[in-house]
């Protein structure tokens, strides 16, 4: 059973047809969107500021998702995907964004849409990933500009393909078939 927890007053809030894995961990001040997952030994703690999650976002296995007290909150917006092992700090994340596996994005970070920040990057404080750009590197810097073949071949795809594996774990899901 997933260990979601109350503190200061503040419960996780969920919405529809979500995917909470049996080992994730979400603390506090955390509203999640429609058909979203978190997936194993995936950590969401909003105990120092608020997390908000978009819709069909989806958190992989030993992501951790936090805050910084008072100052940084986490914005996540629609049909993300956030790797296994990724670090989210303190930062926003706009729509359709790919968060490769290992990669950390810190405080004050924005990730415009339709971005992909590559497995491993390094996002440093304060900065400002480009729309229809890939980061890369520590720390990371644009390579180049997401085409509409990557953008809908593998952001997209893979944001969809999040509610098909839940649905093996938990028979309630309903896969998205279109984004």
């Amino acid at each position: 059973m997933p260990h979601i927890r109350e503190i200061l007053g503040k419960s996780p809030r969920f919405g529809k047809n979500c995917f909470i894995a049996e080992n994730a961990t979400i603390v506090g001040d955390v509203v999640m969107g429609d058909n979203c997952s978190i997936w194993f030994n995936a950590i969401v703690r909003g105990d120092v500021h608020y997390i908000k999650i978009g819709n069909n976002v989806n958190i992989q296995d030993g992501s951790i998702i936090h805050c910084t007290y008072k100052k940084a909150p986490v914005n996540i917006g629609n049909n993300v995907s956030i790797a296994h092992r990724a670090i989210i700090h303190g930062c926003t994340i706009h729509d359709n964004v790919l968060v490769g596996m290992g990669a950390i994005i810190m405080d004050g970070a924005v990730i415009e849409s339709n971005s992909i920040v590559a497995a491993g990057a390094l996002i440093s404080k304060d900065t400002i990933v480009e729309s229809g750009s890939v980061y890369a590197g520590v720390p990371a810097k644009k390579i180049k500009t997401v085409e509409k073949e990557l953008l809908e071949g593998e952001v997209l795809r893979i944001a969809k393909s999040y509610t098909m594996y839940a649905s093996w774990h938990d028979p309630s899901i309903i896969p998205i078939t279109e984004l």
